[in-house]
């Protein structure tokens, strides 16, 4: 049992502001040695600042921190690193034109009379990634590396460092359930031998799967400390929100109408290539796209978007073809997409909410010949009452809101153009499950205005619980349709499959 343990970490009375805003308001919190304590609450809650600032990465402005019976107070990353703690960030940071050695020794080459040595690097990486039963190539360029093989080097980084505890934010988001797994049987090693880790996560059934205690944030305040076994998904729901959510899902009452999307023999050239993709999406539709990382989900919708050339096949949108040959052409035509990385591909770091919601439709605020900056101040302050985004205001930079209001920030920009055919790849991800619930029932009423709907999704409840039908990717073929109320976990897993 976790109590039995001696507390390897201890936070008392932390508190942190940003401006007017206070993010963390005297929160104590305690981390016993050798086990898992599970992190929730809702995005803007405050967790990845707790941690933030444990780690060295901002300052906190009161409170103390206990490390092994030592009060400690971090100057940055480095000093956290060089002391036990290590910090795999939700959002990956990584040099991606150097090699998966360089990333892992960034900052701490070894070397051999005043020289880097690489023979010693190149060792030590093939060890540590043979221990924890990873299987990459060393020399290739982060680059050419999928989002779930980059985090689990970054979490082979982490471990790297002998680190007496290690945070993990949203370690999951990008993996596939064979690669979770693999996660967590080196988790479970890592515990065995000692070391405590900080899961921070929005996925439940993961909380209860791999962690001893659970803690919960809401409103910068910790609400809730529990072993696992003595709480349940209903009580942590209730902490995190502040209410109870009687379902995980709302209703799916929206009713297709006729076909209005139309892909027909769709191919690309390019790896992970897609084969003779052909299958249609009525009006009103939720239509779900499901399959292993890798399948060609993305591709898909990336090729029907107009980002990747088509080899083959035709596009028809209410009849008419509709190739597309690039995002502003099918954005002029009503479709839009989110993307599945919404910080390298889908936001403007340097940008404030206004410029990030406002960005994809400005002839729609223009006055005369020029742009009106009370029009489009009004339009994302619309938005962000209609999303539920947690931010002072319109002026707010995007880089100071948690990633899931981030995500909404991207919703609201799309919602600006109303558009016909809305696509999202992994809407959700990184989402905390209050926000998951009012982005359901945004999705669901968008079908029932008749709006047509394609959405990507990892996680098998997500894809049963809010669609109509399901199509499964697999290794870039459409293994197969299912309609969602005819269907199982069971016949999405075979045919994910197929084609392997």
């Amino acid at each position: 049992m976790a109590e039995d343990k001696k507390t390897i970490l201890s936070i008392r009375g932390m508190s942190k502001s940003f401006g007017r805003n206070r993010v963390l308001n005297h929160i104590n919190l305690d981390v016993k040695e050798g086990s898992i304590m599970g992190l929730m609450g809702e995005n803007g809650a405050g967790k990845s600042t707790m941690m933030k600032c444990l780690f060295g990465t901002y300052q906190k402005d009161e409170g103390t921190i206990i490390l092994d019976g030592k009060e400690v107070n971090f100057s940055g990353p480095k000093d956290a690193l060089e002391n036990g703690i290590a910090m795999v960030h939700q959002e990956l940071n990584q040099c991606l034109e150097r090699s998966v050695v360089d990333n892992l020794f960034l900052g701490r080459y070894p070397t051999n009379a005043g020289l880097i040595d690489e023979r010693r690097m190149k060792k030590e990486a093939s060890d540590l990634f043979r221990k924890l039963g990873i299987t990459v190539n060393l020399t290739q360029p982060m680059r050419n590396m999928s989002v779930s093989q980059r985090q689990m080097c970054e979490i082979a980084k982490a471990i790297s460092y002998n680190s007496k505890i290690i945070v993990l934010d949203e370690p999951t988001s990008s993996l596939t359930a064979p690669e979770v797994a693999k996660l967590f049987s080196m988790m479970r090693k890592l515990r065995a031998e000692g070391i405590s880790l900080v899961y921070i996560s929005h996925k439940m059934d993961e909380i209860f799967d791999i962690c001893d205690q659970v803690s919960v944030l809401r409103d910068g305040s910790l609400v809730m400390t529990k072993d696992c076994e003595d709480t349940n998904m209903n009580e942590l729901i209730s902490a995190m929100v502040g209410r109870s959510l009687d379902n995980r899902f709302p209703p799916v009452d929206n009713e297709p109408g006729d076909t209005m999307l139309s892909i027909q023999h769709l191919s690309t050239k390019y790896k992970p290539n897609l084969q003779d993709i052909t299958f249609d999406v009525k009006k009103g539709e939720i239509f779900g796209l499901y399959g292993l990382v890798g399948a060609g989900r993305t591709e898909l919708l990336e090729t029907i978007f107009g980002i990747r050339t088509r080899a083959a096949g035709r596009v028809y949108y209410n009849g008419k073809l509709c190739n597309f040959n690039s995002p502003r052409d099918a954005m002029d035509h009503g479709f839009a997409l989110i993307t599945e990385e919404r910080k390298a591909n889908g936001l403007f770091l340097k940008g404030d909410l206004t410029f990030n919601t406002t960005i994809a439709n400005l002839p729609q605020y223009k006055a005369g010949l020029s742009l009106s900056d009370d029009k489009m101040v009004r339009a994302t302050a619309k938005e962000l009452r209609i999303m539920h985004t947690k931010a002072m205001g319109p002026d707010d930079l995007i880089t100071a809101l948690s990633g899931g209001n981030q995500q909404k920030v991207i919703f609201g920009r799309w919602l600006e153009r109303s558009p016909n055919v809305f696509m999202m790849d992994d809407p959700t991800r990184g989402i905390d499950v209050g926000a998951k619930y009012e982005i359901y029932e945004l999705i669901i009423k968008m079908a029932k205005a008749g709006k047509t709907v394609i959405v990507v999704s990892s996680e098998m409840p997500e894809i049963l619980g809010i669609t109509n039908r399901i199509g499964v990717m697999s290794n870039g073929h459409l293994a197969g349709i299912v309609n969602t109320k005819e269907t199982n976990q069971e016949e999405l897993l075979k045919l994910s499959a197929k084609y392997l």
